[in-house]
Formats: structure tokens, C-alpha cells, sequence
């Protein structure tokens, strides 16, 4: 969703490129006085936003930082992840009155500016080395973070969040992410039984000025404080989606729009019985999307789609399985209308296979967004993640906190055969790193091997490459066991955008003439 900027000055060939918040310097003019073909260089700067992890008193949160080696950077550099300090904007519970859960939310949000503050939450100590941290309870904050030099290009945070009881208890994980100025959570809800709140995080040096708007099965909601959401520099926002409308619907898409300046943002769902996860925000809407990496297991699938603007989408509804591409029993289309959310739940559509959901248009292409609402286990023992659509792994991706134990990595190639590289990194507390390749057939999703480092000590990450054919799409489940709930959190593998092309400019001295 961002854009890379270019700004070519006579004489001089220096060039900035931004994505989220990566920018790098190109090397001089040659001199010659042809433009010549653009370089392949890595990022020189990354900034990265983690929301407020949990209002719960019962809060284990770890943060997990790695960046892969690459070649070219700077051979120095540093990143950290600091509080995002104390912040004014409107209480979140949109009426300035607060209730005990937009209370704690804000506590953690929104932590005291002192010299404490300033020290880093976690700090790098060398590409290729995953580092960690661990934090209790429901005071810890929204953090922002910056990498440069060497730690820049894929750098990768996660927090990882297991919450033993009450509304919400299980596994919550989130990638933190670059900042922006527009997302969409197709998959949210203001029903009775879940507890929705919208993070907003600000790592900017001025105020952010932010719209929410809200659509459901009818179109959108009407919302009260929904416009004109001010976040204040360096500090997370909660914002209970319940208190945005007084409309109770299962099934809601969220869509978040920056009037100035730019945000983090990530939604929360906690459900009262089936425990909770981070909704990360959809790919930008589009006429094909892929949802990857269903786990095997799941018990009961929901999809949730939206198409913005007021032509309404017609799409395929196709799984890529192990074996192949197959259609979903009864629900080989889906119509969503312009402006409205649709939703289809596919039960247990999986039957003891992997696959990944691939959405494209029966006809003229409108763009949409869509996620997966994912269930595991049966009765008292339900836990629940989401899967957003994805971006392409494309030249490389990462994903951080994996464990020995309960890590499974899908990779999908639905539209041509691939060939991909994993590597899994040194442990953050010993190990060796190591690497495979292999070879994912059109249609299908595979659960591949993973080449877990020999004498593994804590967690480590994993880089996955596209070497050949494609695009391919990927997703990490991480799952545990809390009181004989399998408890499970998903995150997909989009391209880190951590190398950029890069134009050589030539001296012109003409242009001094003109």
C-alpha cells in the first residue's frame, strides 16, 4: 500500500526509497549519460509497530525480533523496540467514559513518559539471530520500533500472547507492523459473545487523525465517534468496536483510513467461548486472493469477504489441497454485494488435509478483501485463529517465535508449480542454522518438513524464498497445549520488501541550462 518514492537530482544520482518505513541510499552517478538498469540493493531503514498485547491480568507475552542476513547492507546498524510512551487521544470507549476492560486496554496502551521509557523493550544482536523477551500481565504497551544498517532489510517482530482464562484465554499472535494509512479487517464482529477492539498506534513525532468505518451485512453501520479519531505521537489506541455502534452483527468488516499521518493498526478478537486471536489486515483489494494454510485439524471454517466500493464480486471458491485443486461441497461461488460483507461458513471443510483458500473472479474481476475465521478442537475446548488474505511470499519471507514443538509451515502455489528454500536460523539461545528446498506442485498446499537447527535451544525463525516458478503464498501455525485446550495462532509469510530496485542516475549538466 505504500509507495516508493524516487527523487533523482541533477549531478548528484542520490535516491530514497520507502516502503512502510525502509528507505536506502543508491550509490554515485557513474558518469556515463544513460540511465542504467536498475539495481537490486537492500533497505536502509524499517519501522515497525506491536499493539497493546492483552487486557488481561493473566498475560504471558513474549517478543520475538530476528533479521535474515543479507548481502550488501552496511556492516553496521541497530534495532530496538521502544515503549510507544503516554498518549491523550479520545478514551476508547468512544463516550469519555471508560468501562473496566477500555480502562485496562488503555493502561496498557498508554505507559508514563519517563527515562524508564526510553530503554529499549528489546534490542537486536545480530542478523541472523533471533532474539527475545518475555512480559507479564495486562500493563505491558504498544511499542514502536526501528531497524537500519544491516538489521533493516526483513526485519521481522512478533508477539506472541497465551492468556489462561476468561474472555479471549488461548494463544494470540500478531506480526507488528509497518505503519500505513489504510487497512481492511474483513472478519470482526460486535456480536453479544466477542470483544473487538480496533489498536490504532502512532509511531510519528506529530498527531495522527484517523476514520473507522464499519460495514455489515447490509452495508455500513452506522457508527458515533467513528470519524476524526485523533492518536496522539507515540502512543497505541484501543478502540471497542461495540462502543462504535449499537448494531450487533457476527460479521463486520472494519475499514481503517488515515486523514493524516500513519498508523499501525491491528484488530483483537476475543470471543467469550471459543478463546481469541489477532485479525491482521487483508492484502489490498483485489479481483484473486489466497487465503494460505488451514490448519489440517480445523473443526469449522467461516469466510468473510467485502468488496469496497458498489459493484458487487462474483468469485471461485477453491481449495489447494495436497493432492490438488478441488471445490468446496455446496459452496463453489461466492456474491458478495458492493459494500456489504458476506460470509459463508465451509464447516469441516478440510477433512484431515492442509489447504489454502484461492478466490478468484467467475467473470469481470471487482476487488475484494477477505479472511478466515478458523476453529479448532470440539466443545469447551475451541480455540480460534484468522487467516487474511496474503501477499505473495515473493523473493523472501519471514516468521518469527517457532517452537521445537507445534510449528507447522504451509506453502501454496495455487497457479504454478514452485520451488522453494526454507531456512530455519540459529535458536535464540543455541543452535545451527540449516536449509531445504522444495518443490510445491500447481494447485496444491503442502505442510513441508521443517529443517529444525541441529542443537536447538529457544526459538528460532523461519525464511522462506521463492527460487523458481510461483507466486506462492505461506503461513506459520504455532500451537500449544493450556489445560488440555490445543491452543493455535496463524500468521502468513508476506513479502518482507526488504531489497528495492534501484535506478542509476548520470550526470545530465543540460538540465542546468534549461
Amino acid at each position: 500500500m505504500n509507495r516508493t518514492t524516487l527523487s533523482l537530482i541533477a549531478g548528484v544520482g542520490a535516491l530514497a526509497a520507502v516502503t512502510g518505513f525502509a528507505a536506502l541510499t543508491s550509490p554515485a552517478a557513474s558518469g556515463a549519460n544513460t540511465a542504467k538498469a536498475a539495481a537490486e540493493l537492500p533497505v536502509e531503514r524499517t519501522s515497525l509497530v506491536c499493539p497493546a498485547p492483552s487486557i488481561s491480568d493473566l498475560a504471558e507475552t513474549t517478543y520475538t525480533s530476528f533479521t535474515p542476513v543479507t548481502k550488501g547492507t552496511a556492516s553496521d546498524g541497530k534495532a530496538a523496540l521502544l515503549s510507544a510512551g503516554e498518549g491523550s487521544g479520545p478514551a476508547a470507549d468512544g463516550k469519555g467514559g471508560k468501562d473496566e476492560k477500555t480502562d485496562k486496554a488503555d493502561k496498557g496502551a498508554k505507559g508514563g513518559k519517563t527515562a524508564e521509557a526510553d530503554k529499549p523493550v528489546l534490542a537486536a544482536k545480530e542478523p541472523g539471530m533471533p532474539v527475545s523477551e518475555d512480559a507479564s500481565g495486562a500493563d505491558s504497551p504498544a511499542l514502536v520500533g526501528t531497524a537500519d544498517g544491516k538489521f533493516a532489510p526483513g526485519w521481522t517482530v512478533q508477539q506472541t500472547t497465551e492468556v489462561a482464562a476468561g474472555t479471549g484465554r488461548g494463544l494470540q499472535g500478531v506480526n507488528c507492523t509497518a505503519p500505513d494509512t489504510e487497512f481492511w479487517f474483513p472478519g470482526a464482529s460486535t456480536a453479544p459473545d466477542r470483544t473487538d477492539y480496533v489498536h490504532l498506534t502512532n509511531p510519528d513525532d506529530s498527531a495522527a487523525v484517523v476514520d473507522i468505518e464499519l460495514y455489515g451485512k447490509d452495508g455500513a453501520l452506522e457508527t458515533t465517534v467513528g470519524e476524526g479519531i485523533t492518536v496522539q505521537p507515540h502512543s497505541g489506541e484501543p478502540i471497542l468496536l461495540s462502543t462504535l455502534t449499537s448494531e450487533k452483527q457476527d460479521n463486520v468488516t472494519v475499514h481503517v483510513s488515515v486523514r493524516s499521518g500513519r498508523v499501525g493498526a491491528s484488530v483483537q478478537a476475543l470471543d467469550d467461548k471459543l478463546g481469541g486471536d489477532w485479525l491482521a489486515a487483508s492484502a489490498d483489494p483485489s479481483g484473486s486472493l489466497v487465503l494460505p494454510g488451514i490448519p489440517k485439524d480445523a473443526t469449522a471454517v467461516r469466510l468473510v469477504a467485502f468488496a469496497p466500493g458498489e459493484a458487487d464480486a462474483d468469485l471461485k471458491v477453491r481449495l489447494a489441497a495436497p493432492s490438488g485443486s478441488i471445490t468446496p461441497a455446496g459452496n463453489e461461488t461466492l456474491h458478495v454485494k458492493g459494500g456489504m460483507t458476506s460470509a459463508v461458513d465451509l464447516g469441516d471443510v478440510m477433512r484431515g488435509e492442509a489447504g489454502s483458500l484461492v478466490l478468484t473472479p467467475t467473470d469481470h474481476s471487482v476487488p475484494v478483501v477477505a479472511a478466515l475465521r478458523v476453529v479448532r478442537g470440539k466443545g469447551a475446548k475451541q480455540e480460534t485463529a484468522f487467516i487474511p488474505a496474503s501477499r505473495a511470499v515473493g523473493s523472501r519471507a519471514t516468521v518469527v517465535d517457532n517452537r521445537e514443538k507445534g510449528t507447522t509451515l504451509s506453502v501454496t502455489a495455487p497457479f504454478g508449480t514452485a520451488k522453494v528454500k526454507v531456512t530455519a536460523s540459529a535458536g535464540s539461545e543455541g543452535g545451527a542454522a540449516a536449509s531445504k528446498t522444495y518443490t510445491v506442485k500447481s494447485g496444491t498446499t503442502q505442510e513441508v518438513e521443517i529443517p529444525v537447527p541441529s542443537g536447538l535451544k529457544g526459538t528460532y525463525a523461519l525464511t522462506v524464498e521463492t527460487v523458481s516458478g510461483g507466486p506462492v503464498y505461506a503461513s506459520r501455525t504455532l500451537a500449544v497445549t493450556e489445560d488440555g485446550v490445543s491452543a493455535f495462532t496463524v500468521q502468513t509469510l508476506p513479502d518482507d520488501r526488504g531489497m528495492v530496485a534501484v535506478p542509476q542516475a548520470d550526470e545530465d549538466l543540460s538540465v542546468l541550462q534549461k
